[in-house]
């Protein structure tokens, strides 16, 4: 299994830049960060831009796979993202994948003075912005008219350095989403089950909502003609999930647990010294995974 860990941009950069590399020396296999603007407890606390962090973080790396856990079309159109995109991947020489989900309540749906969307708004406007930027990474010039989003003669040279385009790790847990992830993943991205009230579930529970996720999955790709084999599959600790950072042995049963039911990848947090994902960071030398 490969393990990566998730930087939360709530720190100026003479203080994080350590964290991005320490995460690559420590042999963590993906580094990610948020892709908000305004964050839950954190609303009115330091906190930074995902694109210009992983800039930063390509600047301070050589080898670390970076990205996005996840961006949204919330306050997003594709046009600019895409060539914020395909900038990222130059920068870092190829190590760029895009997380990203449908979105959902919060500050970032409000913050433009804009109404929120629907769950079934923002479901339609998810599956048109990923098939928007698929193109438009994947092709020099485009031109869309959508319901939600248009372009006209859009141009993207150079393109990406990853061949035909980054890789999409597309966050879903409902059938709309999933279909999504069927046209367009690259990795399947899941923290639990949405629906989910009390605490984090531990690791054997967690790999069961999971592979029931999964099972739901694979007979979506079906239906969409997509081998689901291709398809990598990452698991995001918390808050559904519990963090597994307990201890060293809290971490390994999740690793055998998640591994077990099919896993490809497990992100963890961070260690922050308040909630949330409060912790001691002294906890990430001491993890093992291979």
């Amino acid at each position: 299994m490969r393990v990566g860990v998730l930087i939360m941009p709530d720190d100026r950069w003479a203080t994080a830049a350590e964290r991005w590399r320490r995460a690559e020396r420590l042999g963590f296999d993906h580094a990610w960060t948020y892709d908000h603007l305004a964050w839950r407890s954190l609303r009115d606390a330091t906190w930074f831009g995902a694109v210009p962090t992983l800039a930063a973080a390509a600047a301070v790396t050589s080898t670390i796979r970076l990205g996005t856990l996840v961006a949204s079309p919330t306050f997003r159109h594709p046009v600019p993202f895409a060539r914020e995109l395909i900038s990222l991947d130059d920068i870092s020489g190829g190590r760029i994948t895009l997380g990203i989900g449908s979105g959902g309540l919060g500050f970032d749906t409000t913050i433009l003075g804009e109404p929120p969307w629907s769950p079934g708004e923002r479901a339609a406007r998810f599956a048109e912005f990923v098939d928007m930027l698929d193109r438009l990474l994947r092709e020099p010039e485009v031109s869309y008219d959508g319901r939600w989003w248009r372009a006209d003669e859009a141009r993207t040279y150079p393109g990406c350095v990853q061949r035909p385009r980054l890789p999409f790790a597309v966050a879903a847990t409902r059938p709309r989403g999933m279909r999504v992830v069927a046209r367009h993943g690259d990795v399947w991205v899941t923290n639990g089950d949405r629906d989910q009230s009390g605490p984090a579930l531990g690791p054997e529970a967690g790999a069961a909502v999971v592979a029931r996720q999964w099972a739901e999955l694979a007979d979506i790709c079906a239906a969409e003609g997509r081998d689901p084999g291709t398809l990598d599959r990452l698991v995001l600790a918390g808050p559904r999930l519990d963090e597994c950072l307990a201890s060293p042995a809290a971490f390994r049963e999740a690793v055998d647990a998640y591994g077990a039911a099919g896993v490809t990848d497990l992100v963890v947090h961070w260690p922050r010294a308040t909630e949330p994902y409060q912790g001691d960071e002294a906890i990430l030398e001491r993890l093992d995974w291979r």
